[in-house]
């Protein structure tokens, strides 16, 4: 790449890394992980810059590059095991933080692709036509992909679900 390409990604990268990052831990749960992962996207994104024609693609290029690492990463059977850091009798003072530490516990539990649905739908704001281009699906895939996950977050979290519409 030339001066002007290295400027241009550098400053794409500066504008947006904090959300990718961000994206990639609410994909994964894991904040070592989402480093790793967000690190690996613009990677991939350098490598790939002089082919990518339009800049206001850049975004959902990045994000599928991101969701297919961790889908595929997910499905490597050291990464079912579920480690945890805190212990069951720490108690949380500030609602919020309980409510999203909550949230983020249940999609963990969340099968990795219905997770990214549901990552990409409620909480990065892509609709149905734009999380099935990010992901490489069907928008019929999307919307069924949503509804098991949904049902699975709501069995997950149960009663705690009536305590965070309160919260909310």
């Amino acid at each position: 790449m030339d001066d002007a390409e290295e400027r241009a990604f550098a400053e794409y990268f500066r504008a947006r890394r904090d959300t990718v990052r961000r994206t990639a831990y609410l994909l994964c749960g894991d904040w070592h992980r989402a480093d790793d992962h967000a690190q690996s996207a613009f990677v991939a994104l350098h490598r790939h810059w002089r082919r990518i024609r339009d800049p206001r693609a850049l975004d959902a290029w990045v994000r599928k590059t991101l969701v297919r690492a961790v889908v595929d990463e997910s499905r490597r059977p050291w990464r079912r095991e579920r480690s945890t850091d805190r212990t069951p009798d720490v108690a949380r003072s500030d609602a919020d933080v309980a409510t999203r530490t909550t949230l983020v516990e249940a999609l963990r539990s969340v099968p990795a692709r219905q997770r990214a649905v549901l990552v990409l739908r409620y909480l990065e704001g892509l609709d149905v036509a734009g999380t099935a281009a990010a992901l490489g699906c069907s928008e019929g895939t999307v919307k069924s992909q949503t509804s098991h996950g949904l049902a699975a977050l709501r069995g997950i979290l149960g009663d705690s679900l009536d305590d965070m519409r309160a919260a909310g």
